[in-house]
């Protein structure tokens, strides 16, 4: 059975709202107190769950509350979830950057962490101070750090500002060394935030098959929190989802992903039915449904979108548009059509959008209603959303392909 090298039990970590800082001198005082006495954070009982979507109703929150998980010598632990959902929490307390309100760590070996760009990096320092500095705080001794030194740089890819002061380093490049050094100086355990997505397609390739390195050939645990749900199917053995500061699934990749993707898409509206009386609209449209073939479609596949209303003024044509949005809010494109046959004062067309086209996005459609003379008669906003997913393409890059649309094109 192999060996637990982390074991976090019954870990919480609670924050106070609004102003930094604990609060008062008499909160500081009652949370002393309590502690010294081996009670409860009399603060803990008001405080609330972490769900950034609701108004806050108590001035202290539990970013993260209850986190219970094992991971034993040489797996690599994905740690996936929403923005806000408690990640950075999670891994600030494994780094003992933070320390928990409630709970304990118990980690075998070294721990190195990079967490945000450049972190553990003293931007007045050279690349070479800073491997050293990094080393001993590993508790490595000069020997050691002598021996990884050229591997690090190599990795890193900046030899020729070996001796460069880390703020004139683009981000990519404190990345690309700040992984080089929490990689090869040798901890037990590794812990990886979304930085890689900084790095360019050949650093990504690298990072990964490093990670995959250390953890199968020299036995060490990687934790690796991303949002980019390929690299975490192609490098973790198991994985853990947060929800709102709590473990809501834990179990395998594919499992985990597949849990997550439910619980992003849940907040997703594909489609919208109306009667007469509670459509929105105006004294001249009234919308009727509106409908994607599915929340989340495939990259290679087709898209039609469905639109129907009602034309409560009998006008002889009404011209139907549509922009649609990514989640950056850029606009993708716009594309109208005429609506001159209707039946019972209903009129609908169907938009087909071709596949192979849109990159993989969360995108949302904007309506609009003008009549033959271009007189807008309404328009509805982010009526709809739906998700484009890449599941078939080959795990050789991690990160997103750029571009607002992705068509495949034709080469001689």
């Amino acid at each position: 059975m192999s060996e637990v090298v982390l074991k976090v039990s019954n870990v919480s970590k609670l924050y106070r709202l609004g102003e930094v800082g604990t609060g008062t001198i008499s909160h500081d005082l009652n949370r002393w107190w309590a502690k010294l006495m081996g009670k409860e954070d009399p603060f803990a009982k008001v405080g609330q769950v972490n769900d950034r979507s609701k108004s806050s109703k108590s001035d202290y929150v539990w970013a993260i509350k209850g986190i219970n998980f094992e991971v034993k010598k040489g797996e690599i632990l994905g740690i996936i979830g929403k923005n806000g959902a408690g990640k950075s929490t999670l891994l600030k307390i494994l780094s003992q950057i933070t320390s928990p309100t409630t709970g304990s760590i118990k980690a075998k070996g070294r721990v190195a962490s990079l967490l945000e760009v450049g972190t553990g990096m003293h931007p007045e320092m050279t690349a070479r101070e800073n491997i050293y500095l990094n080393g001993a705080i590993l508790g490595m001794t000069k020997k050691e750090i002598n021996d990884k030194f050229d591997e690090i740089i190599e990795f890193s890819g900046c030899i020729m500002y070996v001796d460069t002061p880390i703020k004139r380093f683009s981000s990519g490049m404190r990345v690309r060394l700040g992984f080089a050094v929490a990689a090869f100086l040798e901890p037990e355990i590794l812990i990886v935030d979304e930085v890689l997505a900084v790095g360019d397609a050949e650093f990504q390739r690298k990072a990964i098959g490093k990670m995959k390195e250390v953890s199968q050939g020299e036995g060490r645990t990687v934790l690796f929190v991303s949002h980019n749900m390929a690299a975490v199917q192609s490098l973790c053995t198991r994985a853990i989802v947060l929800n709102n500061g709590e473990v809501s699934f834990e179990g395998t990749t594919e499992m985990a992903i597949d849990e997550y993707s439910k619980m992003s898409l849940s907040e997703v509206n594909n489609k919208v039915h109306y009667s007469l009386d509670e459509a929105p609209g105006n004294e001249f449209i009234a919308l009727k449904n509106i409908e994607t073939t599915s929340t989340q479609i495939k990259l290679s596949d087709s898209i039609k979108v469905h639109f129907s209303f009602w034309n409560k003024l009998d006008l002889e044509e009404v011209l139907l548009c549509f922009d649609l949005t990514n989640a950056q809010e850029q606009t993708v494109f716009s594309t109208a059509t005429s609506v001159k046959h209707f039946q019972d004062k209903v009129g609908s067309a169907t938009c087909e959008i071709p596949s192979n086209f849109l990159n993989d996005d969360l995108y949302s459609v904007t309506l609009f209603f003008f009549d033959k003379n271009m007189r807008r008669l309404y328009n509805k906003p982010d009526i709809i959303q739906f998700e484009v997913v890449d599941l078939e393409r080959e795990l050789s890059y991690f990160g997103k392909v750029s571009g607002v649309v992705r068509p495949i094109l034709k080469w001689s």
